[in-house]
């Protein structure tokens, strides 16, 4: 039997960054960048009992009809983002395991230019890398970081939400795609209306979404939001290459008037700190950028960084330079506690239907337990998992 408790208090002792779960596999746990198996297969039927009991009886049909859903919880006091899936197996998981302590710009050892940042009053700062390299950890700490030191009003509009702020000198709104807001460019246009100083957009990924974006930084705000991508130009160039040719060129003078800077990042193990430091690499908005932006000429940008350092420019070698010359460092400990709101727990984290688990499942020891919400006159509607997929469920389903 499976007990996802044990699982996250298990990856979280090793220093997992990611728990990966499949029916019929032993648990993948993600340490130091390298995947690694341990434990027994798992039962399909725990993990269909522990993903109905996760996503609740009424927002279920709504993972029935994508095969996929995404939420944020506090298990064994770790925050994880979670990514439910149909898979050719069953029901599977992925799960971030996310920092355990308040993240700062000094506890995630990043370099203190960070802060002069957020300083700004308008425009646009990009985080970019790739996937797992801790893009949000870093938007984390850069929306802490106006918290503890300005009084502003802070939006955030994230998919799920991943780091929950304690409101201190700044006035902050969290809300959450799928739950709190539709879309993420309903919530773009909602947030114009809302008096934001600072909007915090964790990914931007459609065309429509870049484009309200852009609008927003344009219009007083200061915004922060995250794209997929290896270096500061190439960040640039996917923002400009998701819209239709012929408008290219409107895209890029306004992203070049709106651009503040760009943060990319990869994580690096370092075997003397026995931790993983981020390396950056961060592009300032100078008038020889903001010209190659205009012209489309991103190529450019790599020259322009690497003699840009008075500016307070960074390429990935002088950056890994500064952090062999760094002698603090901040080493994570168990006993640190994130600074979130009061309660913030399980069901804190989400909204009543989506911690209301079937009957069944929560009656077993083995599935995480969550505050029951009052059921639907009927009961939930239990569904047996059997041979042959998402399928054979969905007709079970119709058949009662």
């Amino acid at each position: 039997m499976m007990n996802l408790d044990s699982l996250i208090a298990s990856a979280s002792d090793q220093g997992a960054s990611d728990l990966h779960l499949e029916p019929g596999l032993p648990a993948a746990l993600r340490v130091r960048g390298s995947l690694r198996t341990a434990g027994e297969p798992l039962p399909a039927r725990a993990l269909l009992d522990t993903a109905k009991t996760l996503i609740g009886t009424e927002q279920w049909p709504r993972f029935l009809e994508r095969r996929s859903f995404d939420l944020s919880r506090t298990i064994h006091g770790v925050r994880c983002r979670i990514n439910l899936l149909q898979t050719a197996r069953g029901v599977g998981m992925a799960i971030r395991l996310l920092a355990s302590f308040q993240a700062t710009i000094e506890k995630l050892n990043l370099h203190p230019d960070l802060k002069r940042l957020v300083t700004y009053s308008n425009g646009l700062i990009l985080v970019s890398g790739p996937t797992g390299c801790g893009k949000s950890s870093t938007l984390a700490a850069m929306i802490q970081e106006i918290n503890l030191t300005d009084a502003r009003h802070i939006v955030t509009i994230e998919s799920p939400i991943e780091y929950t702020f304690r409101p201190r000198l700044s006035y902050i709104r969290q809300r959450e795609v799928g739950r709190d807001t539709p879309s993420f460019e309903q919530a773009l246009l909602d947030a114009l209306r809302e008096d934001p100083d600072v909007l915090m957009v964790g990914e931007m990924r459609e065309p429509e979404t870049m484009r309200l974006t852009l609008n927003a930084s344009e219009t007083g705000h200061l915004v922060l939001a995250t794209v997929h991508s290896s270096t500061c130009a190439e960040a640039l160039q996917r923002i400009v290459a998701a819209f239709p040719a012929e408008i290219q060129s409107s895209v890029r003078a306004q992203l070049a008037d709106c651009l503040v800077a760009v943060i990319c990042q990869r994580l690096r193990f370092r075997p003397d700190l026995k931790i993983r430091v981020p390396e950056c690499e961060i592009l300032i908005s100078s008038m020889p950028i903001k010209n190659f932006i205009r012209t489309g000429d991103f190529f450019k940008i790599i020259s322009s960084m690497e003699m840009g350092a008075e500016h307070g420019m960074w390429t990935f070698q002088r950056y890994q330079t500064w952090l062999e010359n760094k002698k603090t460092w901040h080493f994570p400990t168990a006993d640190e506690a994130p600074d979130t709101e009061p309660g913030n727990s399980v069901a804190s984290a989400v909204v009543p239907a989506m911690t209301t688990p079937p009957k069944k499942a929560a009656a077993e020891k083995n599935v995480v337990e969550a505050k029951p919400a009052p059921a639907p006159s009927g009961g939930p509607i239990e569904i047996e998992p059997v041979e042959g997929g998402l399928d054979e469920l969905l007709k079970k389903l119709d058949g009662k």
